[in-house]
């Protein structure tokens, strides 16, 4: 029997015009195995309140076709069901789909679509919010809420606010309580990953699985302007967890309390909540396609990315000296100089 697909495009997601999409599907979908229908959201919950109609009528795939918004509204309306999510990525970040090593091409998504291998992987809640990829307090939080403020989507907007803001946030204290006891820290951020990256790339936790049933925690130390380019660095080389600024571990639940009540977000939406955060992993919750041609080493730094790694980090070992020492900054400076001109 032919499988029961629905493609729900949200046209106003990331930069790129959708017009042209459904003629895209018509020509390349298998027709054979498929028969599919095409929705365009109206408005913002549009897309749950379709996959969730979906899902009641029996039907086996639910495509996203939008950013990670987009995917976030589908795939919380069918986890714990046997429908499965697609994803044709065409926002501004496509952290999932990156993730999954999804092709960032509509036609060639179309082509993964038409292999219909789906895997049962896992997602994430934080304070009843679901979440595929990523979730977090603190600076990336707040970027989120900048973001989303700005009026218009893109790796640059969010360059722009985070060059723009990331001098004025402060740090703050966190008690985390996880299966294996409680401690507090001091943190510009904490972000728990249940896949690698935020999206464009930018790897925040580079050994992150959808498969173990576990989230990657994140804890970003108080970091000062001279770090921050090294920071982002890290994060397009898939080379953050080898940061001596950052502290990760593993866990599936999370309790974490802070001072006052702040943004969080989920997969980059931003909202308000409380002191008391509750994070936790729902193994194999949600049916996904999957890239059976995937090459899974494309996550992994290579070699002159982790080699440029262990160079800051004992550069950054070499500065926590001189500052333990008392030395003045401009003996750092040079320093970096004479490193960075080898």
């Amino acid at each position: 029997m032919k499988k029961k697909a629905i493609f729900i495009i949200n046209l106003i997601s990331g930069t790129s015009d959708k017009s042209g999409i459904p003629a895209l599907i018509a020509e390349h979908i298998d027709h054979e195995k498929f028969d599919y229908e095409i929705a365009v959201t109206q408005y913002a919950g549009h897309a749950s309140e379709i996959a969730t109609k979906a899902k009641d009528d029996g039907v086996d795939v639910v495509v996203a076709v939008g950013g990670d918004g987009t995917v976030n509204e589908v795939a919380r309306a069918i986890v714990h069901s046997n429908t499965a999510l697609g994803i044709i990525p065409c926002g501004s970040g496509n952290g999932l789909a990156r993730h999954l090593l999804l092709p960032i091409n509509v036609r060639k998504s179309i082509d993964i679509i038409n292999t219909c291998e789906i895997h049962d992987l896992d997602y994430g809640i934080i304070n009843g919010y679901p979440f595929f990829c990523t979730c977090g307090m603190g600076f990336d939080a707040f970027v989120s809420m900048k973001f989303a403020e700005a009026g218009k989507r893109g790796p640059i907007t969010y360059v722009e606010n985070v060059l723009r803001e990331g001098l004025k946030y402060k740090p703050e204290t966190y008690v985390i309580q996880d299966e294996n006891g409680t401690n507090q820290y001091k943190a510009f951020l904490i972000s728990c990953a249940n896949a690698s990256q935020y999206g464009n790339n930018a790897y925040i936790a580079p050994q992150a699985s959808m498969s173990d049933g576990l989230m990657d925690v994140i804890i970003m130390e108080p970091i000062d302007l001279i770090e921050a380019p090294q920071i982002s660095i890290d994060m397009f080389n898939k080379t953050l967890d080898k940061n001596s600024r950052i502290k990760t571990f593993k866990c599936q639940k999370l309790h974490i309390h802070r001072s006052q009540p702040g943004v969080i977000h989920y997969d980059g939406d931003p909202v308000m909540t409380g002191e008391e955060i509750d994070v936790e992993i729902r193994p194999k919750g949600i049916k996904i396609i999957v890239n059976p041609f995937a090459d899974r080493n494309a996550r992994k730094p290579n070699a002159i990315q982790s080699a440029a790694a262990e160079l800051f980090n004992q550069m950054n070992e070499i500065r926590d000296d001189i500052n333990r020492q008392g030395r003045r900054f401009q003996a750092w400076s040079k320093l970096i100089q004479r490193k960075l001109n080898l």
